[in-house]
């Protein structure tokens, strides 16, 4: 089965690699953790993690761990009951039971109150959480993915995260490199992202002459992919040219990688690899699936959808374009389906 990236964009080996064991684990129920510094794009490859999963048709749930104040991340998690504290009017269901069946991703989990984290832990062994004023516990069944840039074994040594917790979610560890160690693949976001900018603010594309390459491929970006995405959209706004030139960079950068003419040559970001000849699907793709023929033509339509949607970045005019369909038609087959979220 072919993977679903999510988006992610790049050809380094260090990605490649990523993918491989993202292929591997992805059909598991295994709790995996993921690593990586701010902005490399954790929550994408946790969400193409799902996609991949046994569980992609139920709840994808993700949390902030550091985004919610510690008195109410308790009960965002596990719930309450009414009354259980002032301003609990009403019950309310957690995370853990929205996303059941699904996944739940548990982002910056290295930001988690050290009680709390006792309470994931019983998620993980048994199977169960209890809404804040209950005193019964309910099943739930959900995948765990947690994600932190910090090192959690320096954590684990100082004393602020559980080292028991700690194991138990690193049963599956993937890092994400930082976009430095990527290679080309700056080069290939860059142009990725200022497209995509100069194509919804409905101006030509920007060109990346020669100079500016080599001094984007030299930045470190300490702000990853995040950093590089929001300068993309800067600069398709703010550059007046047909093309980006040194003078139209923050001095930050140039301050940064030096005498532009020391820089190394940077080669042209290496073409997809061409797609094999079109197969029509055979009488035997449609019997190994144990379809019949309406939920086989349904099935490949979900898919060339949900991939028009990717390449359009969700704007439904270019993926009716895509398709050669009227923006209402897909509206309609979206809604038939329930992906119009």
């Amino acid at each position: 089965m072919e993977l679903k990236t999510a988006g992610i964009i790049g050809q380094s080996s260090s990605l490649r690699d990523l993918f491989r064991v993202l292929a591997k684990v992805a059909p598991t129920d295994s709790t995996v953790l993921v690593t990586g510094e701010s902005g490399t794009g954790k929550e994408l490859l946790v969400r193409a993690l799902h996609m991949n999963s046994q569980r992609a048709d139920k709840p994808f749930v993700p949390i902030n761990c550091g985004a919610i104040p510690r008195e109410l991340l308790e009960s965002e998690l596990f719930g309450h009951e009414k009354g259980a504290f002032t301003h609990a009017i009403r019950t309310r269901p957690g995370r853990f039971e929205v996303a059941d069946g699904g996944t739940i991703f548990l982002d910056e989990i290295g930001e988690m109150d050290l009680t709390l984290q006792v309470k994931i832990l019983r998620v993980l062994q048994e199977k169960e959480i209890e809404r804040v004023g209950a005193t019964a516990t309910r099943k739930v069944d959900v995948r765990i993915v947690a994600a932190t840039n910090r090192d959690l074994e320096t954590e684990v040594r100082e004393g602020r995260f559980r080292e028991d917790l700690y194991y138990r979610l690193n049963v599956i560890p993937l890092h994400l490199p930082p976009l430095r160690e990527r290679g080309a693949d700056i080069l290939m976001l860059s142009e990725h992202f200022l497209c995509k900018f100069c194509r919804s603010k409905g101006r030509t594309a920007l060109r990346l002459d020669d100079g500016i390459r080599r001094i984007l491929a030299a930045y470190p970006w300490p702000g990853n992919v995040r950093e590089l995405e929001n300068f993309m959209e800067r600069l398709s706004i703010l550059c007046d040219e047909d093309s980006v030139r040194p003078h139209d960079l923050p001095r930050k950068i140039l301050d940064a990688v030096g005498d532009v003419a020391q820089l190394p040559e940077v080669p042209e970001p290496a073409p997809a690899p061409a797609p094999q000849g079109f197969a029509w699907p055979r009488i035997e793709d449609m019997q190994q699936r144990g379809m019949d023929l309406k939920q086989f033509i349904d099935t490949v339509e979900e898919r060339l959808l949900l991939e028009a949607l990717e390449k359009a970045d969700g704007v439904k005019n270019q993926a009716a374009e895509i398709l050669g369909v009227k923006r209402t038609t897909l509206i309609e087959k979206l809604k038939k389906r329930q992906l119009d979220k």
